[in-house]
């Protein structure tokens, strides 16, 4: 599987997202996910399930040099004491000794973010994680930690898929060196299946809506995704989706469906443009 890399980050583009599973569902999710070959685990301290994450890790067998573990900081604990407990306690539960990549999982009104981000880098050159960055950072404030603070941002983990434009974040992330991983990137899969125009990319490549969303994505400079999927099936299908070669006629209709559904908009986002 490739990898994007970049400021210390090695991150296979395709990941298993673990929001909202828990206990021992998310446990068996990871360890099915790693036997089939994933090796990108993404998971938050606010999902309430880094000890699952963990336990399956550790079940799984695979050394965890081959993991890439992304973890996040939930935003009422950016300031710079409590983003350092914060990442304690996520190693605890994870049952590690470091992350492979450490988020911002969304900016606060108010705070402070040079010393937010000097306290990740701080993280990384403690080694506790191997490469910083942020999450669901319209532009405005990828500008600020890359150019005003000139934090060495690995990635930005934003709401991406065939129903949203996130091309301003792309450029930017793009002319700085940044990736992008797309969390919902299959926004609700009953909704994909039901646009006629990824039905007919499907049908063309003996695939389904799903994987044609993602290969879509996954397809794109500098772009990784984190699907959700709790069955060994529904991981074993979003897995197939590296396989499917969309063309230049495919990759222009899938640009010109509606892009304006942002299925997350929780009180304390951001202004997105």
């Amino acid at each position: 599987m490739q990898t994007l890399t970049n400021q210390g980050m090695a991150m296979p583009r395709l990941g298993l997202g673990t929001w909202p599973m828990r206990g021992a569902e998310c446990q068996a999710a990871v360890e099915s996910a790693l036997a089939l070959g994933y090796r990108h685990i993404d998971t938050a301290a606010a999902y309430g399930n880094e000890d699952a994450v963990g336990a399956g890790i550790a079940a799984a067998g695979v050394p965890r040099g081959q993991i890439h573990v992304t973890t996040k900081v939930w935003h009422d604990q950016l300031a710079p004491g409590g983003v350092a407990a914060a990442i304690e306690r996520s190693l605890s539960a994870l049952r590690l000794d470091h992350v492979d990549l450490y988020l911002i999982h969304w900016p606060a009104r108010g705070m402070d973010l040079p010393r937010t981000l000097e306290a990740m880098v701080r993280l990384r050159e403690q080694g506790r994680a191997r490469a910083i960055g942020v999450s669901n950072f319209p532009v405005a404030l990828m500008r600020q930690a890359v150019e005003e603070v000139g934090a060495p941002i690995a990635c930005n983990q934003v709401e991406y898929h065939a129903m949203l434009d996130q091309s301003a974040v792309l450029a930017y992330a793009r002319a700085h060196g940044i990736a992008v991983t797309a969390y919902s990137p299959l926004a609700k899969g009953s909704e994909l299946a039901g646009i006629a125009e990824l039905a007919a990319i499907a049908r063309k490549h003996d695939a389904t809506a799903a994987q044609v969303a993602l290969a879509w994505l996954l397809g794109q400079d500098g772009v990784a995704a984190v699907p959700k999927a709790a069955s060994r099936a529904r991981q074993a299908e979003n897995l197939r989706a590296l396989d499917v070669a969309l063309d230049a006629a495919d990759r222009e209709a899938i640009a010109l469906l509606p892009k304006g559904r942002r299925l997350v908009t929780p009180s304390w986002a951001p202004a997105w443009d």
